[in-house]
């Protein structure tokens, strides 16, 4: 879930991007020190920095804020599938399992219309869940990870994880002050320029929930009222619209069984999709 500070430290290292384009251990597009922070300038280690010729760049959330649409029915969607690191491979009437062996994970085979399943347990082998899985079909035996059916027309070996599916709880716009603290005009021109164009060209940001976060250029100002102490401040606003969400475990479906019936309720046929 994004809250203020996500944003502010995701600007933040755009920023960093932008001002050093080649590494901090290169020089900055200033050929000075610039120091990049969500956060307001602390003002002893600010005026130091000034007087070595370096720059800030700082990062405020403003208190203004507003709600942005309606969150009404809030659908879950998936956005992690979790595929499994286990396999399951079908060769005649043997099943083989292969890969890690990790929880959660489900196991289901569908064998001549009729299911099995297992959830694997913590300290599982592929071994311990060919055995489960054996156990459990009439016939079968297994040796080490493989399954061995007595018979099988029709044999559908499927293995499921959990992924992460996320809804949006609400939505919000909120403005976010970056601010260019440097030793001269000209210094603060190019920085501040070079910082604008990039997050004007950067309409959609991504801030690691799976939810689509936009943000928008709104104003900008100079203020020279600390010119006596050769600080020269640039502000420049931008709306950041953005979620908060609301994740939970998705497990992946491995048994999507339909069955077919006749008008009188009769077992016509089982589908697996």
């Amino acid at each position: 879930m994004a809250d203020s500070s996500d944003v502010s430290n995701t600007i933040a290292g755009m920023i960093a991007s932008t001002v050093y384009p080649n590494g901090t251990s290169s020089p900055s597009i200033s050929g000075s020190v610039v120091k990049i922070y969500p956060g307001w300038p602390v003002p002893n280690v600010l005026q130091e920095d000034i007087n070595a010729s370096g720059a800030h760049i700082s990062i405020w959330a403003l208190p203004s804020e507003r709600k942005i649409g309606s969150e009404l029915g809030r659908p879950y969607r998936v956005i992690e599938k979790g595929d499994p690191p286990m396999i399951a491979t079908v060769d005649g009437l043997n099943i083989t399992l292969s890969g890690a062996v990790s929880v959660p994970t489900n196991v289901y085979f569908l064998i001549d219309g009729t299911g099995y399943h297992y959830p694997v347990q913590s300290g599982d082998t592929l071994a311990t869940v060919a055995t489960a899985m054996a156990n459990q079909i009439p016939g079968a035996t297994s040796s080490g990870a493989v399954i061995t059916l007595a018979s099988g027309g029709s044999v559908v070996a499927r293995t499921g994880g959990v992924g992460t599916a996320m809804r949006e709880l609400r939505r919000q716009a909120k403005d976010f002050q970056i601010t260019i603290w440097a030793p001269t005009p000209a210094m603060r021109i190019l920085i501040a320029s070079a910082v604008d164009a990039m997050l004007s060209e950067s309409s959609s940001i991504s801030l690691g929930d799976g939810a689509p976060s936009l943000l928008f250029y709104t104003r900008q100002f100079d203020t020279d009222a600390s010119e006596n102490y050769l600080i020269y401040r640039r502000d420049l606003i931008y709306t950041v619209n953005y979620a908060t969400t609301q994740t939970i475990a998705a497990p992946q479906i491995v048994a999507p069984v339909m069955h077919v019936t006749d008008a009188s309720g009769n077992l016509i046929k089982t589908l697996l999709e």
